[in-house]
């Protein structure tokens, strides 16, 4: 069950026998990608780092993930669909022109490297943050000197929305960045999040 406003979220478990530890968004994206093509359920996760880490507050410590300081947490996964082709992303989705002038952005995590660029997010809501946009290049040192704290929205050239799912149609196509690597390329974007879709250990 997706968390509720005031509602506690997560419980004191450690990581299973069975159970994967990854170092980052991209190890964890590559574990579960690799369930899903073979048909076996997800694995736990035990998560070191990377920017759900982060968003978590993991502390990094192997040792943990198996002691009885250890948390576990339901997390939802987002699905996206790039002219047709299926991939998941544990942490975010990011399309952009080199400058970042145009750029769709979907997180189920906080961060993005140093940014806070999904203040709001939360990895177990049942919905997604996504922003579109399109920002001239006088906003853009505006917009990036916020962006550590989180204080660049709102923004007239930012369409933020929170959804289950989204579609984008993009005017050209673009690379499709999932959780901190190029996977794809592509014009037409069907992006939706599967609530509780795994569980999580830090």
């Amino acid at each position: 069950m997706t968390i509720e406003k005031g509602q506690i979220w997560g419980w004191p478990a450690p990581l299973p026998s069975d159970g994967v530890i990854v170092r980052d968004d991209a190890d964890a994206r590559f574990v579960l990608e690799q369930a899903r093509a073979e048909g076996r359920p997800y694995p736990v996760l035990g998560i070191l780092g990377g920017d759900l880490g982060r968003t978590l507050a993991a502390p990094g410590d192997e040792k943990r993930l198996r002691s009885a300081d250890a948390m576990t947490f339901p997390l939802d996964l987002g699905q996206v669909l790039v002219d047709g082709r299926l991939h998941l992303f544990i942490a975010h989705l990011v399309v952009r022109s080199p400058l970042w002038t145009r750029a769709v952005v979907a997180m189920n995590a906080q961060w993005v490297g140093p940014w806070n660029l999904g203040p709001k997010a939360h990895p177990n809501d049942g919905v997604l943050d996504t922003f579109d946009a399109r920002l001239a290049v006088g906003d853009l040192w505006k917009v990036r000197r916020r962006l550590p704290t989180g204080t660049h929205l709102p923004h007239p050239g930012i369409k933020v929305r929170r959804a289950a799912a989204v579609q984008f149609d993009l005017d050209k196509p673009m690379s499709v960045w999932l959780d901190g690597e190029v996977v794809d390329r592509g014009r037409t974007l069907s992006i939706r999040v599967e609530p509780d879709a795994l569980l999580v250990v830090v």
